[in-house]
């Protein structure tokens, strides 16, 4: 049986804009994501994702409601990410372990090129917002 990998990821949005990362590192280097990362044993996901957010981009989040659950196949494992809806309380994204990010409109999410899971949540949930 695969692996299973639990993560979560924020959506972190500010005057309609989404916050976009490209991974700098692993099977998946160069592909775009949501920031987010996996859940720790003991934590919920919005803890891991304000921890995750805090380590890889220097910046404190809220929270603010679950959008979905994506579950997705890659060669090597199963992906389970919850995904919320985030935004900025304090401090602006540093790269700590990206290569790459950028605020996207509405209208450029069609145009980046998500990882799998992430393209499945552009496509179900973040246009219907």
């Amino acid at each position: 049986m695969m692996k299973t990998v639990r993560v979560s990821a924020a959506v972190i949005e500010h005057g309609g804009r989404y916050f976009a990362t490209q991974r700098g590192y692993g099977e998946m280097k160069d592909g775009w994501e949501f920031p987010g990362g996996k859940i720790e044993e003991g934590e919920t996901p919005e803890e891991a994702l304000v921890r995750e957010i805090r380590e890889e981009l220097d910046t404190e989040i809220s929270v603010d409601r679950f959008l979905m659950r994506v579950e997705h196949d890659y060669p090597s494992f199963h992906l389970s990410m919850d995904c919320f809806l985030c935004h900025i309380v304090s401090g602006q994204p540093h790269l700590l372990e990206h290569e790459a990010a950028k605020w996207v409109s509405e209208e450029e999410l069609d145009q980046i090129d998500w990882l799998p899971a992430d393209r499945i949540l552009v496509n179900e949930k973040l246009k219907a917002l």
